[in-house]
């Protein structure tokens, strides 16, 4: 029973969605995705297949970076180890799909636990520039590392498979990393609702404060790095399946910065704005790239002409959230949000 907005039980208060009209709602989106493989071309499902990917590793980078304050510019380096483990895993041993996705996902969190010792000692832009040190030996592992990653010429990737079902189209791997992706969402939603979530936060909020209160710093931090490096592991792996060739080219730094924007444009410190800056980073380039197609009859050298053009639309849509909506999409989410549950009686 609830009075108002009061509520009579913790379960109540911690519930993740906590009104018919949300849960109604989450029924009407998961079944969208339910028919959207049915109704979509092969070009959309690609799209969802690679935005449910960068959704991963973007709410890893988010517990990291938004719920524990600790800055990485190492997650494109981070998902290259996951996608390694999958294709020498499947490649040369041929074990099943979900264990090479659990196997991508834990060896990684031991190399990211690994790169976050330093974390007990620097913090912010110094500890940035340790994880891009990091990301750069990874690099060069990836590169000369030639008898297990076969250098630059990279491991090509058999299909995955599920049950006896080969997976090697967007169409049959959607019904892989979907539910992967929502499991890991939820995981990560659940997660700030414990113990160890609480401390992730309090370390973000005043790392001193929490260390008198008796929360370990560098368990923590390195937890904290573990759990961001679990989730670009396993997305790592997924990208393996889906593109089906991993090379050291394949996760540049320019990677990391993208899921780094993805956090600040959707809204740090929430798992909504992971999400959401996911969906945006993702989308916009490819809503762009159409847009130069449409004007291609028109102007036969659109392409050419505007492919620049593009990329700083690009960049200026992500500065101009930095400047106009720092608290990014999810901000504007809630804001819409509340703005529903007065009108018509605005305030």
């Amino acid at each position: 029973m609830r009075i108002g907005t009061l509520k009579e039980s913790y379960a109540a208060d911690e519930a993740l969605f906590d009104t018919r009209t949300q849960k109604a709602w989450l029924g009407l989106f998961f079944l969208a995705l339910l028919v959207f493989p049915f109704t979509a071309g092969e070009y959309w499902l690609y799209i969802a297949c690679l935005v449910a990917i960068h959704v991963i590793s973007t709410t890893g980078l988010n517990i990291l970076t938004g719920f524990t304050g600790l800055v990485s510019l190492g997650q494109a380096a981070f998902m290259g180890v996951g996608a390694y483990t999958v294709a020498v895993l499947e490649a040369r041993l041929g074990t099943p799909t979900l264990v090479n996705l659990l196997a991508a996902g834990f060896v990684t969190a031991a190399v990211g636990a690994l790169v976050g010792l330093p974390s007990l000692r620097v913090k912010g832009l110094y500890l940035a520039m340790a994880t891009i040190a990091a990301s750069f030996i990874l690099h060069f592992i990836f590169a000369n590392w030639t008898s297990v990653t076969q250098g630059v010429s990279g491991i090509n990737v058999p299909p995955a498979s599920v049950l006896g079902f080969e997976m090697a189209r967007p169409v049959q791997l959607y019904w892989l990393i979907l539910p992967i992706a929502v499991l890991m969402v939820l995981g990560a939603a659940n997660l700030f609702r414990t113990r160890i979530g609480r401390a992730f936060i309090a370390i973000r909020d005043r790392d001193i404060s929490a260390e008198v209160l008796g929360i370990p710093l560098l368990r923590y931090k390195l937890m904290s790095f573990a759990l961001s490096s679990f989730y670009a592991g396993v997305a790592g792996g997924l990208w393996a399946y889906f593109f089906r060739v991993v090379t050291p080219e394949s996760f540049p730094f320019v990677y990391s910065i993208f899921f780094l924007a993805a956090v600040i444009v959707g809204g740090m410190g929430t798992i909504l704005g992971g999400i959401l800056g996911a969906v945006f980073m993702t989308l916009v380039p490819e809503v762009l790239k159409l847009g130069v197609g449409l004007l291609s009859p028109v102007l036969p050298d659109a392409v050419a002409i505007l492919s620049p053009v593009r990329t700083i639309v690009f960049g200026a849509l992500i500065v101009g959230f930095l400047v106009f909506e720092p608290h990014g999409l999810a901000e504007i989410w809630r804001r819409t949000r509340r703005f529903f549950h007065l009108w018509p009686f605005k305030t």
